[in-house]
């Protein structure tokens, strides 16, 4: 039996980019760094005792944590499953055994994963403390429960970012990282305020 598993970051989040399959999904709306075990939808995978192949749109929706990625891969590929990544063009199973290439790439996938993550959270906290210093730094928005760290920390904003780095206007930005222009204006005002940088 064949699935595909999906994780976005946010409720909101749009899950298209990922949704090719037109079999049994799995889909998880929470953050890359909780265990793939601890999941809601991924646990449930992992008891389905009829999956023999695992359909995923890139090795970091199974975790930001190498160790906890290799687990993953290795918990599925123990018992003959083989995960499939289509971003990477990745096969962990070749003729019914463990794919040496594979693992390997997958290490380093994984790490560059949790690298990334990293990186993101330092610039998190170089624009947090940047913006303490000029004096524009309120932590919580007063319109939303969602803290200044926790909306930098979202995949959708992300994207946002790395649009914006690349020189795309607001409309273009929000085109391509399937956000709405006022999510865009929001990143561009923290950038201005100095609580992110570029």
């Amino acid at each position: 039996m064949k699935v595909q598993y999906i994780r976005v970051s946010t409720i909101e989040q749009n899950t298209d980019r990922q949704d090719n399959f037109n079999g049994k999904k799995y889909t998880d709306k929470c953050s890359g760094s909780i265990a793939f075990k601890d999941r809601k939808e991924a646990s449930k995978l992992l008891s389905n005792q009829d999956v023999t192949q695992v359909l995923v749109h890139s090795i970091d929706r199974l975790g930001r944590n190498t160790i906890d990625i290799m687990q993953t891969i290795q918990e599925f590929t123990g018992r003959g499953i083989n995960v499939v990544s289509v971003k990477e063009g990745l096969n962990t199973i070749v003729d019914g055994k463990e794919n040496p290439v594979a693992k390997m790439m997958i290490g380093i996938l994984g790490t560059l994963a949790e690298f990334e993550l990293t990186r993101i959270k330092e610039r998190q906290a170089e624009g947090i403390a940047n913006a303490r210093t000029k004096g524009v730094y309120k932590g919580r928005p007063s319109e939303t429960s969602e803290s200044i760290e926790s909306f930098l920390a979202k995949e959708s904003t992300q994207s946002i970012l790395k649009h914006l780095r690349n020189g795309e206007s607001i409309g273009r930005t929000a085109l391509l990282s399937k956000s709405s222009t006022g999510k865009v204006k929001k990143v561009k005002k923290l950038i201005r305020d100095g609580s992110i940088i570029l």
